[in-house]
């Protein structure tokens, strides 16, 4: 923790303004939706520019003060809590859209811009944002760029990775950097605005970014499909992909559908019921795309891989059956659930699911487990969920040790043990079935080129 003096210098450099030692604002700011660690900052700082960045984190190397940036606070993987006494540095004020470009369709956002507020600004300039997520409404772009976010339209999209143009960040001892600087073409040296993205903020602090933008897309419908197995959800994808313009393909369990079902008071999407549910968006805009569509939903049905199924015939239809799939993570919630986003590649999907599977279930047969994610991008979401009869101390303990062998199967399948939200502090201990000794090595290495002191993110990500 802060010393007092310490802590009156910090606050002469910000102003009383910038400064918040609240036991409300240290909670709020010192933890992410993890809800694993208990938050305990020395401070938050909110600085309201640029150049107040850089002095903080000057400030920070000089007195060897540890500082965790922080965003929206969506992630589940702790790289956002600060709970050993560190300074949070949020970017919040950094929030203003400007310098748009209609030739480049480019727009320059400050890194507290909220995913939303850049999905409208592109909307009211006849243009479209289209990485989505359901945290759009609280997540920040320097968040999501230091994660890079996917959400549910990677298949279509990409990650947040494909949309950065250009990035402005400090790094460990102050200095701005301005990478890339919306060039589409720039082959001068290495690219340091990839290693930013999915930095975690143990690199440097993301205070801008121009995003690049796309083209409004044309009328899109939604299909809820019912499956019998994950192997059947496989077959359905191979057939849509092939022959519609798919925007995302999701997939949730039918306990994850009746939770949310329960929990909102929605309808289900069609009376029978089904081992696992595909949802699909594609563009629909005209009929020889919509008719495409049904011949391969009868296609699937006589395969019998498809027992049921429904089309959106209005824009509120569609977005009822998308809060099939997006209302899953608040809904359950209420259990405190502990998470695992995995990914391989698609065609493992099936395979990696069903060992994960057998082998929750053997050491979990009291336990609920929740699966949905977004299956056309090879990436599935683990949810198990606590029992109100036990404590989370207890609820952790018991199936934190199961995690080496999930991880030691997404090892086997060739993927990563995480697919969203980065690594943080929860992966970290199982970095290396993602990555090698020598990767982890060089990584290290390229932390102290970037942050000498080692005052961003410690721990975070890597040791130290």
């Amino acid at each position: 923790m802060l010393d007092p003096s310490s802590l009156d210098s910090l606050r002469s450099l910000v102003g009383e303004r910038s400064l918040r030692c609240d036991p409300e604002s240290l909670v709020n700011y010192g933890r992410d939706w993890t809800r694993v660690y208990e938050p305990s900052p020395s401070a938050v700082v909110l600085p309201d520019s640029v150049e107040a960045v850089q002095a903080i984190v000057r400030w920070a190397a000089d007195n060897r003060v540890a500082l965790v940036p922080s965003g929206g606070r969506s992630g589940l993987s702790g790289g956002a809590v600060a709970c050993r006494g560190e300074v949070v540095i949020a970017l919040d004020r950094l929030n203003t859209i400007g310098d748009f470009n209609a030739t480049e369709r480019t727009v320059r956002c400050g890194a507290g811009v909220v995913t939303a507020q850049l999905q409208d600004f592109a909307q009211e300039h006849g243009l479209f944002y289209p990485v989505d997520f359901a945290s759009s409404g609280s997540s920040q772009i320097g968040g999501n760029i230091a994660t890079n976010a996917g959400g549910i339209k990677v298949i279509r999209y990409g990650m947040t990775r494909d949309w950065v143009a250009g990035l402005r960040v400090v790094t460990g001892t102050g200095e701005l950097l301005d990478l890339n600087r919306a060039l589409v073409k720039n082959n001068a040296g290495y690219d340091l605005r990839h290693l930013m993205i999915g930095s975690e903020g143990t690199l440097g602090i993301i205070v801008e970014a121009t995003m690049r933008l796309a083209p409004i897309p044309g009328q899109r419908a939604v299909m809820v499909l019912g499956t019998p197995d994950m192997a059947a959800i496989m077959n359905v994808l191979n057939v849509f992909r092939d022959r519609v313009a798919l925007q995302a393909f999701e997939f949730f369990s039918e306990l994850a559908l009746s939770k949310v079902v329960e929990h909102h008071e929605l309808q289900r999407p069609f009376a029978s019921t089904a081992s696992y549910y595909a949802l699909l968006e594609f563009d629909a805009a005209d009929d020889p795309a919509l008719e495409a569509a049904m011949a391969c939903f009868e296609d699937c049905v006589e395969a019998g891989w498809v027992i049921d199924g429904v089309l959106s015939q209005s824009l509120s239809q569609a977005e009822a059956l998308w809060r099939l799939r997006e209302d899953i993570s608040e809904t359950i919630s209420r259990w405190t659930p502990y998470k695992n986003d995995i990914s391989t590649t698609v065609s493992r999907v099936p395979a990696l699911l069903a060992d994960v599977e057998a082998l929750v279930s053997d050491a979990y047969p009291d336990f609920e487990i929740v699966w949905f994610g977004h299956i056309g991008d090879g990436n599935v979401h683990l949810n198990i969920l606590k029992p109100d009869s036990l404590s989370q101390e207890d609820f952790q303990a018991r199936c934190g040790p199961v995690s080496e062998g999930v991880f030691a199967l997404v090892q086997k399948y060739g993927g990563s043990i995480s697919a969203e939200h980065g690594v943080g502090l929860l992966k970290k201990p199982y970095l290396r079935y993602s990555r090698s000794d020598a990767e982890i090595a060089l990584m290290a290495g390229i932390k102290r080129v970037f942050d000498p002191a080692g005052i961003l993110n410690p721990g975070k990500l890597l040791d130290g």
